[in-house]
């Protein structure tokens, strides 16, 4: 079994994605990956040949109210893009295609 990740990051106040936002693949406390969203808000492959599990994705969004964004997702075998959609008072995340 294999698990590969991706995501990007949309700054809706904005309208555009957002660049240079760092997030960070953690399992407990070990972290995996470390990388920052490209021009297109996206980083196209965070990870990939993990183990299906629980993981923890930590986003440092730009907004002057949440710093840290932290999901905890359960990964089975596959491909999951996991986005995030924030705004100066607000964010949202939905399992992608």
């Amino acid at each position: 079994m294999s698990v590969s990740m991706s995501t990007h990051v949309l700054d809706t106040a904005a309208g555009r994605p957002a660049r240079g936002v760092r997030i960070e693949l953690r399992q407990g406390d070990e972290s995996l990956a470390v990388a920052e969203t490209d021009d297109d808000g996206r980083i196209a492959k965070l990870v990939e040949n993990l183990e299906p599990g629980t993981y923890s994705l930590v986003f440092h969004p730009p907004s002057p109210f949440f710093t840290r964004v932290e999901l905890q997702v359960e990964l089975a075998d596959g491909h999951h893009h996991i986005p995030l959609l924030v705004s100066p008072y607000g964010c949202v995340t939905y399992r992608g295609s």
